[in-house]
């Protein structure tokens, strides 16, 4: 009775600061919760609908139409009793075998037949030229600002304007990117000039992770080197970017997610609505960095701001959303692949 009386004093005493402690740790706990559910409702609706487009009932099984045709016009009608669905070309070659369909109501509905390959294409040249672009600019730019700038104000104004670029919204880089690579420099809508916008958009973050992780490798190693004769540069080449390498890949790993779904700065600088060539179709070499793409999330906007919708576009915007998630995914784990790598190579 007196062990009950008397509780120890180390023994944890209620108190009306651990009944808030415990109760703001809830609601932290419940705010999380929430938003992993909203996160996990939005992926699995996107995966329940767009599985009906990409996979079929029937061998094999995987809709390829849908991933190596270039998006069409989808035509419905009536033909002896039966309700048809064909893409362009096939209602055109329809129409030459049977004259009197040509007088049959039908309705059509734009980029809802066909595939989405040149769309994918796209995707993945803007992806890596910009973040080619950004790694190369990012890292030249933290190394600068981490090992050979002296700390002083203007550095300073450096690094808040840095951190400031970051909360720019897309819009306005790629009014940027439309009036400075397309109209000043000449470029017109092109990859090149979707790559230069799309980079630097993802700049600011590939710089401030890029310099976090070299100042994150211990002096010595610097010391250590110059110690032994070697110059700066050796220095940095040899002995701190290789152990700088994982963290700026996890930065790279953030700007592949952004990069990739945007759509304000591409709709300005690179995408266009329906291109009839693939990129690598030109005539000269030079041709391809001044072309213009389609591209997954601008194929997803121009599909989804047909009004009024249906079941046609929905299945359309569904599967093209799921396709776009898995290439993200692929690149982002090739990306966390690489790093993982390199952190266990280049422990210390």
């Amino acid at each position: 009775m007196a062990a009950l009386v008397n509780p120890h004093i180390f023994q944890t005493r209620p108190s009306a600061a651990r009944r808030w402690e415990r109760a703001c740790f809830g609601l932290f706990g419940a705010a999380t919760y929430l938003v992993l559910f909203c996160g996990a409702a939005v992926f699995l609706t996107i995966v329940a609908k767009g599985s009906r487009t990409i996979f079929k009932a029937e061998a094999p099984f995987i809709n390829t139409t849908f991933f190596t045709d270039a998006p069409e016009s989808l035509y419905v009608f009536e033909w002896q009793g039966k309700k048809l669905e064909m893409g362009d070309r096939e209602h055109r070659a329809f129409i030459e075998q049977h004259p009197d369909a040509a007088k049959v109501k039908t309705e059509s509905y734009i980029y809802a037949a066909g595939g989405i390959f040149p769309c994918i294409v796209g995707t993945v040249l803007l992806v890596v030229g910009s973040m080619t672009i950004a790694l190369v600019l990012g890292v030249c730019a933290a190394v600068y600002l981490n090992e050979y700038a002296r700390d002083g104000a203007f550095i300073r104004f450096v690094r808040l304007a840095i951190l400031n670029l970051a909360g720019v919204p897309s819009i306005v880089f790629g009014l940027f990117g439309f009036g400075m690579f397309v109209i000043f420099f000449g470029w017109n809508v092109s990859l090149l000039s979707g790559w230069f916008t799309l980079a630097f958009m993802v700049l600011p973050v590939i710089i401030t992770a890029s310099e976090e992780s070299l100042k994150a490798v211990p002096k010595g190693f610097r010391e250590g080197s110059l110690a032994l004769g070697a110059t700066k540069w050796q220095t940095i080449r040899k002995n701190v970017l290789p152990y700088a390498l994982p963290g700026i890949l996890t930065s790279s790993i953030l700007g592949i997610a952004r990069v990739a779904g945007e759509t304000a700065p591409i709709m300005f600088t690179a995408a266009y609505v329906v291109r009839d060539k693939l990129p690598w179709q030109v005539e000269k070499f030079s041709d391809f960095f001044f072309q213009g793409v389609m591209a997954l999330p601008y194929h997803i906007y121009v599909v989804s701001s047909k009004i009024p919708q249906n079941e046609y576009t929905e299945r359309v915007q569904y599967g093209t959303a799921l396709v776009f998630l898995l290439i993200v995914a692929v690149i982002a784990t090739a990306s966390i692949l690489l790093r993982n790598n390199l952190r266990n190579r280049y422990k210390w």
